[in-house]
Protein backbone atom coordinates (compact mmCIF):
# COMPACT_ATOMS: atom_id res chain seq x y z
CA UNK A 1 0.00 0.00 0.00
CA UNK A 2 1.68 3.15 -1.20
CA UNK A 3 -1.31 5.15 -2.34
CA UNK A 4 -0.02 8.30 -0.67
CA UNK A 5 -1.80 11.57 0.02
CA UNK A 6 -5.12 11.99 -1.83
CA UNK A 7 -5.66 15.60 -3.01
CA UNK A 8 -9.42 14.97 -3.45
CA UNK A 9 -9.96 13.54 0.04
CA UNK A 10 -11.88 16.58 1.33
CA UNK A 11 -14.10 16.95 -1.73
CA UNK A 12 -12.39 20.22 -2.68
CA UNK A 13 -9.16 19.73 -4.68
CA UNK A 14 -6.22 20.37 -2.36
CA UNK A 15 -2.92 19.71 -4.15
CA UNK A 16 0.15 18.53 -2.32
CA UNK A 17 2.16 21.61 -1.26
CA UNK A 18 5.33 21.98 -3.29
CA UNK A 19 8.65 23.35 -2.04
CA UNK A 20 10.98 25.25 -4.34
CA UNK A 21 13.89 22.84 -3.87
CA UNK A 22 14.29 19.38 -5.41
CA UNK A 23 12.66 16.65 -3.31
CA UNK A 24 12.05 12.89 -3.41
CA UNK A 25 8.30 12.14 -3.31
CA UNK A 26 7.76 9.13 -1.03
CA UNK A 27 4.17 7.84 -0.95
CA UNK A 28 3.05 5.69 1.98
CA UNK A 29 -0.41 4.43 2.96
CA UNK A 30 -2.61 7.55 3.11
CA UNK A 31 0.30 9.96 3.44
CA UNK A 32 3.21 11.32 1.43
CA UNK A 33 6.63 12.65 2.45
CA UNK A 34 8.58 15.05 0.24
CA UNK A 35 12.16 14.40 1.33
CA UNK A 36 14.81 17.08 0.87
CA UNK A 37 17.94 15.01 0.11
CA UNK A 38 20.28 17.91 0.85
CA UNK A 39 18.89 18.50 4.34
CA UNK A 40 18.06 14.79 4.83
CA UNK A 41 14.69 15.80 6.29
CA UNK A 42 11.15 16.19 5.03
CA UNK A 43 10.28 19.49 3.39
CA UNK A 44 6.56 18.56 3.43
CA UNK A 45 4.43 15.76 4.80
CA UNK A 46 0.74 15.38 3.96
CA UNK A 47 -1.77 12.94 5.48
CA UNK A 48 -5.48 12.23 5.06
CA UNK A 49 -7.38 11.50 8.28
CA UNK A 50 -10.89 10.04 8.42
CA UNK A 51 -11.93 10.80 11.96
CA UNK A 52 -15.08 8.69 11.69
CA UNK A 53 -13.10 5.54 10.83
CA UNK A 54 -10.02 5.85 13.08
CA UNK A 55 -8.90 2.63 14.73
CA UNK A 56 -7.56 2.51 18.29
CA UNK A 57 -4.59 0.22 17.62
CA UNK A 58 -1.68 -0.67 19.92
CA UNK A 59 1.67 0.83 19.03
CA UNK A 60 3.55 -1.44 16.63
CA UNK A 61 6.40 -0.76 14.25
CA UNK A 62 10.13 -0.07 14.41
CA UNK A 63 12.05 2.86 13.01
CA UNK A 64 13.80 1.98 9.75
CA UNK A 65 15.37 3.56 6.70
CA UNK A 66 13.43 3.76 3.45
CA UNK A 67 15.19 1.67 0.83
CA UNK A 68 13.79 3.79 -1.99
CA UNK A 69 16.35 6.52 -1.30
CA UNK A 70 20.03 6.32 -0.29
CA UNK A 71 20.71 6.10 3.44
CA UNK A 72 23.00 9.14 3.13
CA UNK A 73 19.96 11.25 2.18
CA UNK A 74 18.02 10.30 5.34
CA UNK A 75 18.50 11.30 8.98
CA UNK A 76 19.00 7.89 10.53
CA UNK A 77 19.58 6.44 14.00
CA UNK A 78 23.06 7.90 14.57
CA UNK A 79 21.63 11.42 14.93
CA UNK A 80 19.33 10.34 17.78
CA UNK A 81 21.80 8.24 19.78
CA UNK A 82 22.98 9.30 23.28
CA UNK A 83 21.20 12.66 23.43
CA UNK A 84 17.90 14.26 24.38
CA UNK A 85 16.52 14.29 20.84
CA UNK A 86 13.38 12.34 20.00
CA UNK A 87 12.60 10.87 16.62
CA UNK A 88 9.54 13.05 16.28
CA UNK A 89 6.82 11.74 14.00
CA UNK A 90 5.80 14.35 11.43
CA UNK A 91 2.80 12.34 10.30
CA UNK A 92 1.58 11.05 13.65
CA UNK A 93 1.38 7.30 14.11
CA UNK A 94 -2.39 7.29 14.60
CA UNK A 95 -3.38 9.67 11.79
CA UNK A 96 -3.42 7.28 8.79
CA UNK A 97 -4.70 4.39 10.94
CA UNK A 98 -8.30 4.30 9.81
CA UNK A 99 -10.55 1.91 7.89
CA UNK A 100 -10.20 -1.90 7.99
CA UNK A 101 -7.91 -3.07 10.78
CA UNK A 102 -5.24 -4.63 8.56
CA UNK A 103 -5.01 -1.56 6.37
CA UNK A 104 -4.99 0.73 9.38
CA UNK A 105 -2.18 -1.24 11.02
CA UNK A 106 -0.07 -1.17 7.84
CA UNK A 107 -0.55 2.59 7.63
CA UNK A 108 0.44 3.25 11.24
CA UNK A 109 3.54 1.10 10.93
CA UNK A 110 4.57 3.01 7.80
CA UNK A 111 4.91 6.17 9.88
CA UNK A 112 8.09 4.67 11.37
CA UNK A 113 10.21 5.24 8.27
CA UNK A 114 12.99 7.74 8.98
CA UNK A 115 11.93 10.24 6.27
CA UNK A 116 8.84 10.80 8.46
CA UNK A 117 10.97 11.71 11.49
CA UNK A 118 12.68 14.92 12.50
CA UNK A 119 14.86 15.75 15.53
CA UNK A 120 12.60 17.17 18.20
CA UNK A 121 13.47 18.10 21.77
CA UNK A 122 11.70 15.71 24.10
CA UNK A 123 10.08 18.64 25.89
CA UNK A 124 7.73 19.38 23.03
CA UNK A 125 7.59 16.07 21.19
CA UNK A 126 6.08 14.51 24.31
CA UNK A 127 3.70 17.37 25.10
CA UNK A 128 0.09 16.36 24.69
CA UNK A 129 -1.25 19.81 25.54
CA UNK A 130 -0.31 21.74 22.43
CA UNK A 131 1.81 20.41 19.59
CA UNK A 132 0.52 16.83 19.71
CA UNK A 133 -2.92 18.06 20.70
CA UNK A 134 -3.42 20.46 17.79
CA UNK A 135 -4.69 17.82 15.38
CA UNK A 136 -6.95 16.26 18.02
CA UNK A 137 -8.48 19.67 18.64
CA UNK A 138 -9.04 20.37 14.95
CA UNK A 139 -10.37 16.85 14.39
CA UNK A 140 -12.91 17.27 17.18
CA UNK A 141 -14.01 20.56 15.65
CA UNK A 142 -14.33 18.97 12.20
CA UNK A 143 -16.64 16.24 13.52
CA UNK A 144 -19.52 18.68 13.06
CA UNK A 145 -18.91 18.54 9.28
CA UNK A 146 -17.75 15.45 7.40
CA UNK A 147 -15.13 14.27 9.92
CA UNK A 148 -12.27 14.41 7.44
CA UNK A 149 -9.06 16.38 7.85
CA UNK A 150 -5.89 16.75 5.82
CA UNK A 151 -2.79 17.78 7.75
CA UNK A 152 0.52 19.11 6.43
CA UNK A 153 3.57 19.19 8.72
CA UNK A 154 7.32 19.67 8.35
CA UNK A 155 10.33 21.37 9.88
CA UNK A 156 11.22 24.85 8.73
CA UNK A 157 14.45 24.11 6.87
CA UNK A 158 16.30 27.36 7.57
CA UNK A 159 19.84 28.09 6.40
CA UNK A 160 20.90 29.09 9.91
CA UNK A 161 19.72 25.92 11.67
CA UNK A 162 22.56 24.71 13.93
CA UNK A 163 24.80 21.90 12.63
CA UNK A 164 24.87 18.61 14.51
CA UNK A 165 26.24 15.20 13.51
CA UNK A 166 26.17 15.91 9.80
CA UNK A 167 22.72 17.51 9.67
CA UNK A 168 21.20 20.83 10.71
CA UNK A 169 18.70 20.58 13.56
CA UNK A 170 15.52 22.50 12.68
CA UNK A 171 14.52 25.03 15.30
CA UNK A 172 10.97 25.55 14.09
CA UNK A 173 8.19 23.34 12.74
CA UNK A 174 5.03 24.24 10.87
CA UNK A 175 1.63 22.57 10.60
CA UNK A 176 -1.48 23.35 8.57
CA UNK A 177 -4.76 21.50 9.17
CA UNK A 178 -7.53 21.67 6.56
CA UNK A 179 -11.13 20.48 6.61
CA UNK A 180 -14.43 21.07 4.83
CA UNK A 181 -16.29 23.69 6.81
CA UNK A 182 -19.88 24.89 6.39
CA UNK A 183 -18.73 27.50 3.88
CA UNK A 184 -16.15 25.40 2.03
CA UNK A 185 -12.50 24.65 2.57
CA UNK A 186 -11.14 25.91 5.91
CA UNK A 187 -7.61 25.74 7.30
CA UNK A 188 -5.52 26.81 10.28
CA UNK A 189 -1.75 27.25 10.48
CA UNK A 190 0.68 26.81 13.36
CA UNK A 191 4.38 27.21 14.07
CA UNK A 192 6.30 25.67 16.96
CA UNK A 193 9.61 27.10 18.08
CA UNK A 194 12.04 24.81 19.93
CA UNK A 195 15.00 27.23 19.83
CA UNK A 196 15.25 27.43 23.62
CA UNK A 197 15.32 23.64 23.91
CA UNK A 198 18.22 22.90 21.59
CA UNK A 199 21.87 23.61 22.39
CA UNK A 200 24.05 21.90 19.77
CA UNK A 201 27.30 23.23 21.25
CA UNK A 202 27.41 20.07 23.36
CA UNK A 203 27.77 17.15 20.96
CA UNK A 204 25.57 15.07 23.25
CA UNK A 205 22.89 17.72 22.68
CA UNK A 206 21.85 18.14 26.29
CA UNK A 207 18.45 19.78 26.51
CA UNK A 208 18.04 22.42 29.23
CA UNK A 209 15.71 20.91 31.83
CA UNK A 210 13.76 24.13 32.27
CA UNK A 211 13.67 25.05 28.58
CA UNK A 212 10.39 26.16 27.08
CA UNK A 213 8.88 25.77 23.67
CA UNK A 214 6.44 28.16 22.09
CA UNK A 215 3.48 27.37 19.87
CA UNK A 216 1.78 29.99 17.70
CA UNK A 217 -1.25 30.14 15.46
CA UNK A 218 -0.07 32.11 12.47
CA UNK A 219 -1.39 33.32 9.11
CA UNK A 220 -0.90 30.53 6.58
CA UNK A 221 0.54 33.14 4.23
CA UNK A 222 3.34 33.62 6.77
CA UNK A 223 4.13 29.89 6.66
CA UNK A 224 4.37 30.04 2.87
CA UNK A 225 6.72 33.02 3.10
CA UNK A 226 8.79 31.44 5.89
CA UNK A 227 9.29 28.13 4.08
CA UNK A 228 9.15 29.07 0.40
CA UNK A 229 6.50 26.37 -0.09
CA UNK A 230 3.53 26.85 -2.40
CA UNK A 231 0.56 26.09 -0.16
CA UNK A 232 -1.98 26.60 -2.93
CA UNK A 233 -5.59 27.18 -1.79
CA UNK A 234 -4.68 26.75 1.87
CA UNK A 235 -3.70 30.42 2.12
CA UNK A 236 -7.13 31.67 1.05
CA UNK A 237 -8.85 29.04 3.23
CA UNK A 238 -7.24 30.41 6.42
CA UNK A 239 -9.94 30.77 9.08
CA UNK A 240 -8.22 33.89 10.35
CA UNK A 241 -8.86 35.53 6.99
CA UNK A 242 -12.33 34.10 6.45
CA UNK A 243 -13.60 35.33 9.78
CA UNK A 244 -11.99 38.73 9.50
CA UNK A 245 -9.86 38.30 12.61
CA UNK A 246 -8.60 41.75 13.46
CA UNK A 247 -5.67 40.45 15.42
CA UNK A 248 -2.52 40.55 13.33
CA UNK A 249 0.74 38.72 13.69
CA UNK A 250 1.36 35.44 15.47
CA UNK A 251 -1.03 34.35 18.22
CA UNK A 252 0.78 32.66 21.11
CA UNK A 253 -1.01 29.54 22.37
CA UNK A 254 -0.96 28.41 25.97
CA UNK A 255 -3.81 25.88 25.79
CA UNK A 256 -5.94 24.36 23.04
CA UNK A 257 -8.70 26.78 24.03
CA UNK A 258 -6.60 29.61 22.55
CA UNK A 259 -6.86 28.16 19.02
CA UNK A 260 -9.06 30.13 16.62
CA UNK A 261 -11.17 27.85 14.42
Amino acid sequence: MTDGYDPHFLGTPLPLPRPAQAVHPLPYPRFTVLLDPRRRLAAVTAVNIDGAALQDLPRTGDWRLDERVPAAEQTGPAVYARNDLDRGHLVRRRDPGWGPVDAARAATEATFFYPNAAPQAAGFNQSKDLWLGLEDHVLAYAETTDQRVSVFTAPVLADDDPPYRGIRVPLRFWKVAAWQGPDGLAAAGFVLDQSELVDPRDQTLAVPPLGAFRTFQVPIADIAALTGIDLGPLTDADVREQRGVRETGWRSLDTAADILL
